[in-house]
């Protein structure tokens, strides 16, 4: 059977609406996501997409699940130091982890091996197993340390995605953007998406 479950984190990189959408997307697919959510990242989901969510991990779920209106039941937000959460062991954590959006300092806490909170052990782990680790780093302009840092982690088989949506698709509102790269996530993960046409299929000159 196809394991999905997978484990979502939002960092405080400017981004907030792609980890949203990412997040709605995978719960319609019935994913079980593990959601990590930084302190920088409640401050910037609450500027960007305007959602303030609570403290506690319990009713920061509850508050998404309504914001999105969802009733399931495959949504685990874990709070940043829940070192008994299934994310927090290579024998029980998802095989798939998505940084969406993922911080500079994320990307080099991760990078190092730093493992000092719950999200930075969630992808160490996910490295350590061979798993399938995707960040989606928010930066501009890209500093050399950064750069070595993308590279570094490229080379132990993480795959580094710029939030950097295309146009040739001809987006007519920021949703379409952010769905852009969405679908782009959706599609490294294996994830079923008709979020946008894909190249070739839809663009052909008739």
């Amino acid at each position: 059977m196809q394991d999905k479950r997978i484990t979502l984190a939002w960092t405080g990189a400017s981004g907030a609406p792609y980890g949203l959408r990412l997040l709605e997307c995978l719960l319609a697919a019935d994913y079980q996501v593990y959601l990590l959510i930084s302190s920088a990242a409640r401050v910037v989901l609450a500027t960007e997409h305007g959602l303030k969510l609570p403290a506690g991990p319990e009713a920061a779920q509850a508050a998404l699940a309504e914001h999105l209106n969802y009733r399931g039941d495959k949504l685990t937000v874990c709070g940043k130091e829940d070192w008994f959460s299934p994310v927090a062991s290579g024998s029980a954590a998802p095989k798939k982890m998505v940084v969406c959006p993922c911080s500079a300092g994320t990307l080099a806490s991760v990078a190092h091996g730093l493992s000092d909170n719950l999200l930075e052990r969630a992808a160490d782990v996910v490295l350590k197993e061979r798993g399938q680790l995707l960040m989606v780093v928010r930066e501009t302009p890209f500093s050399s340390l950064h750069l070595e840092n993308m590279l570094k982690l490229s080379n132990l088989g993480a795959t580094i995605m710029p939030a950097a949506p295309g146009f040739y698709h001809q987006p007519k509102s920021i949703d379409d953007l952010v769905d852009f790269m969405v679908a782009r996530i959706l599609d490294h993960l294996g994830v079923e998406q008709g979020l946008v046409p894909r190249w070739g299929y839809d663009h052909r000159p008739s």
